[in-house]
């Protein structure tokens, strides 16, 4: 095998020269392309700058304030004024049309689809509320129950079942995890599932034994075990 030779310090040198000058070469003949890629880069950049500062910042602060009315009407169960505004304030509905994209207007189908549901409306409360993106630990799982209570209220039990069991898991706490599993149980005590119910009953008990579920849950599992003795 022919040995190979390690190159002197000046062939090295010679080498790295010779690179640089083939990178300078390769600038100076495509100089005026690099200066519009790093001129285009700077404009992309700075547009992201203004757009944040002076146009999406201030939209989201004004929508922040637009929603606050809509908040109090609603908490005032004074739901058609939450959600159409009074003539000076803006309601639920026109805060999504003017500030789309915006947490405000995010949260603002929550709140929408929450008056539907109140309403009677459980499809168009559907609609809403799969609108609405909710990864807050609360909200979030509640806007997902809410689903399966309008399914409910539509006679659709499958539906509201998976409903329940995706917003019982979707943020595990001591509040909308059991009440969600509770009424999970109680989809598959109305389709004769004992099995499941007895299962998630004895969940909440191990889990959640402090929840306001969990203070109750016995009477359920005793009911469910009867229920499903008799039916063997």
């Amino acid at each position: 095998m022919a040995k190979q030779t390690t190159p002197s310090g000046d062939e090295r040198l010679e080498n790295i020269g010779s690179t640089l000058s083939k990178a300078e070469q390769f600038i100076e003949k495509n100089k005026n392309i690099i200066t519009y890629v790093i001129a285009g880069i700077a404009l992309v950049v700075l547009g992201i700058w203004g757009y944040n500062n002076f146009i999406h910042g201030p939209k989201v602060t004004k929508a922040e304030n637009e929603i606050y009315m809509a908040q109090m009407y609603y908490e005032m169960d004074s739901l058609n004024l939450a959600l159409n505004g009074d003539g000076n304030h803006a309601g639920f509905l026109e805060i999504i049309d003017n500030f789309g994209g915006t947490p405000s207007g995010n949260l603002a189908h929550y709140y929408v689809g929450m008056i539907y549901l109140k309403q009677g409306l459980f499809e168009d409360a559907i609609e809403e509320l799969e609108k609405f993106d909710g990864d807050d630990d609360i909200i979030g799982p509640m806007a997902t129950g809410c689903i399966g209570d309008a399914y409910m209220e539509l006679g659709n039990q499958e539906e509201a079942l998976e409903y329940y069991l995706d917003a019982s898991e979707q943020s595990e706490n001591s509040f909308t995890s059991p009440m969600y599993l509770m009424r999970a149980a109680w989809v598959y005590e109305a389709m004769g599932d004992w099995d499941n119910a007895l299962e998630l009953y004895t969940k909440i008990r191990n889990d959640y034994r402090k929840s306001f579920e969990g203070s109750e849950i016995n009477k359920y599992i005793a009911r469910a075990t009867a229920m499903k003795n008799s039916a063997q």
